[in-house]
């Protein structure tokens, strides 16, 4: 029997492209201060709603400190489940801006004091580990069970307010060496060849997973684009990097592949970062 979809005022099951990301997710805040010119929160009909350039507290939370009173009731609510999959922050905002991270680390405490796995998706770097260390000795929590994300697209200038790649780079290294989980979403890809220098030249080593998109709405060379996937996959094994790709749906669907025909080395949507 199919379970119900659940939509709590924090914690909720993604649907659609974002469920691709996560089965379960937590968004505090709408708007974001980053100022990415390839924002999907920029376009369509929900731009006006959660594409503000600044990032606001939602509108069911009276302050911080009710939105952390209801995450905490929806965590337990929802226990078994989250401890099985994990919680994603956040897709309608960067969870570590100077207006979000306060929250989002006391949202992490309370599901790292319940068990439940971590995955955070974020385009912070600049001094992002020393904020962590403030939070947590490293050296003695379960940091395995933590996922930092970093979108990474090689293009600075199409991120104006966000730290640099570099400084995301630097922060997953440092973050990985200390025992975290870490991924990157090379998504939207902007050119290829960018994405490549994410992928081989600047995070080899210190990623366990790419989750790989395409830019919303762009139509991209279909030959290109499949030269690319193969790249991908030859340069993971001649590298013996042990990393793991998902490509998304619209990008094997717009290169023509069958998700079951990729190697081992790309895994579904249901793979488990903490496993």
């Amino acid at each position: 029997m199919e379970k119900k979809t659940i939509k709590g005022k924090a914690i909720y099951n993604p649907l659609g492209k974002a469920g691709e990301y996560a089965k379960w997710a937590c968004n505090f805040y709408v708007g974001c201060s980053n100022g990415c010119e390839y924002c999907y929160l920029k376009k369509g009909i929900g731009a006006a709603v959660l594409g503000g350039d600044k990032p606001t507290l939602k509108k069911q939370f009276k302050d911080e400190a009710h939105a952390l009173k209801i995450f905490e009731k929806e965590l337990i609510a929802n226990l078994p489940e989250l401890q099985e999959h994990g919680l994603f922050f956040t897709f309608t905002s960067d969870p570590f801006l100077p207006e979000t991270c306060h929250l989002t680390m006391c949202a992490i405490k309370e599901c790292h004091n319940n068990a439940v796995p971590v995955k955070v998706l974020t385009k912070s770097g600049n001094g992002l580990f020393e904020y962590i260390k403030q939070w947590y000795d490293i050296g003695a929590i379960n940091s395995h069970k933590i996922a930092f994300g970093f979108t990474l697209t090689g293009h600075d200038e199409l991120e104006p307010n966000a730290s640099t790649n570099a400084e995301r780079i630097e922060a997953m290294r440092n973050l990985h060496d200390a025992g975290f989980k870490t991924f990157a979403s090379i998504e939207p890809i902007i050119d290829f060849e960018s994405s490549k220098d994410m992928i081989a030249g600047y995070t080899a080593g210190h990623c366990d997973l790419y989750k790989i998109g395409l830019e919303s709405g762009k139509k991209y060379n279909k030959k290109e684009l499949m030269e690319f996937i193969d790249w991908t996959i030859n340069a993971s094994s001649a590298s013996r990097l042990f990393s793991k790709f998902y490509f998304k749906d619209s990008l094997l669907k717009q290169a023509g592949i069958n998700r079951e025909d990729l190697p081992a080395n790309c895994v579904d949507r249901d793979y488990n970062i903490f496993n």
